[in-house]
């Protein structure tokens, strides 16, 4: 799939999921098919969609529909809809989520160079689009990924180099995409756009986010045990699938530690048995653990203690609701962090 030439517009395929009853559905694509500067179409992937929005969005010219016939959760869904991708780039923007108009333009324009992979929106929050919601995202030595700067204003303009981009507005090369593999599908959803953004770091390319190119956002934070579950057992799937064995080692201390303040947060909010089930899912799929360890270790080219240098050592106390215990974990993780970091 060869670049458009410099004079015309980039071409890009949005991939957007259809789950359930979504009411800024049609909104969000008919944003997306309304980009000033970029020709744009829209993979539209019915992901169990409860109303009849994907038969009224099937007849916009621009248009595809994708019909898997099963929820195949966020990183099956996106894969199956980027299958079918014709643009150049491609662009993953969750189905409420509204770009403004020049947002595609603006992530073609750097997802385009050859030393960038990955380029996220600005996610602002619905009620207030001066704030964010999410797309200058951390991650934690630990393996804990989250929104950052959640609630502030954003008043940069400029590109930043980000740990990870929000997988709610993304865009990639369409054969960068292809090469990686898309989203391991095992992951259904979370942290799936985190260990994209991570893999792009070890191969030597670049995450960016641009700060002025906005997607407003529908946001609504659920607390479910399933959801809880998938987080931490996804967080785990990312330490044992991208972080050194060395490293694993060097970390055990700090992540044993952190294994019982979860447990006990667990206990406390209501989802220890979503957390045992973590567990239980990565002992059944150790298999599959390792061989994605494995392939994904032919990919790397930058050492751990080049990649990992761009992790954080410091957990914002809105990931884990045990302020006490929050606070304890930072002095002593920044301070093992200076002890071992040579050593990874």
């Amino acid at each position: 799939m060869s670049p458009a030439p410099a004079d015309e517009p980039p071409r890009v395929t949005a991939v957007v999921l259809a789950y359930r009853a979504e009411p800024w559905l049609r909104r969000c694509v008919e944003a997306l098919l309304a980009s000033e500067k970029a020709e744009v179409d829209v993979v539209l992937v019915d992901n169990g969609a409860t109303t009849d929005d994907v038969e009224v969005l099937s007849r916009y010219p621009g248009v595809t529909v994708v019909r898997p016939g099963r929820n195949l959760g966020f990183a099956g869904g996106c894969n199956a809809g980027a299958h079918t991708a014709t643009g150049e780039l491609l662009a993953l923007v969750n189905g409420d989520a509204i770009v403004e108009p020049t947002t595609m333009a603006q992530l073609a324009a750097q997802a385009s160079e050859p030393e960038v992979a990955i380029v996220g929106a600005s996610i602002r929050l619905a009620d207030d689009p001066k704030l964010v919601n999410a797309g200058d995202n951390p991650v934690h030595l630990l393996g804990l990924s989250w929104a950052g700067r959640f609630g502030e204003p954003e008043t940069r303009t400029e590109p930043v180099e980000v740990t990870a981009a929000s997988g709610a507005c993304l865009m990639i090369r369409t054969g960068l995409w292809h090469q990686l593999g898309g989203f391991d599908p095992e992951y259904f959803a979370y942290h799936e756009d985190t260990e994209l953004s991570l893999r792009a770091w070890r191969a030597g390319l670049r995450v960016l986010y641009l700060p002025d190119a906005v997607a407003v956002h529908r946001y609504e934070f659920s607390r479910t045990e399933r959801k809880y579950c998938l987080l931490e057992r996804n967080r785990w799937l990312v330490l044992l699938t991208l972080w050194s064995w060395r490293s694993l080692i060097l970390l055990a201390p700090a992540l044993a530690a952190l294994e019982i303040s979860m447990l006990a947060l667990a206990a406390r909010q209501g989802w220890l048995r979503g957390k045992l089930r973590s567990y239980r899912w990565l002992l059944a799929h150790g298999g599959h653990v390792l061989r994605r360890r494995q392939r994904l270790a032919r990919e790397r080219t930058v050492p751990s203690r080049i990649w990992m240098g761009r992790l954080t050592d410091t957990l914002d106390t809105s990931v884990i609701d045990l302020p006490a215990v929050t606070g304890l974990l930072n002095r002593l993780m920044r301070l093992y962090w200076r002890l071992i970091r040579s050593l990874v």
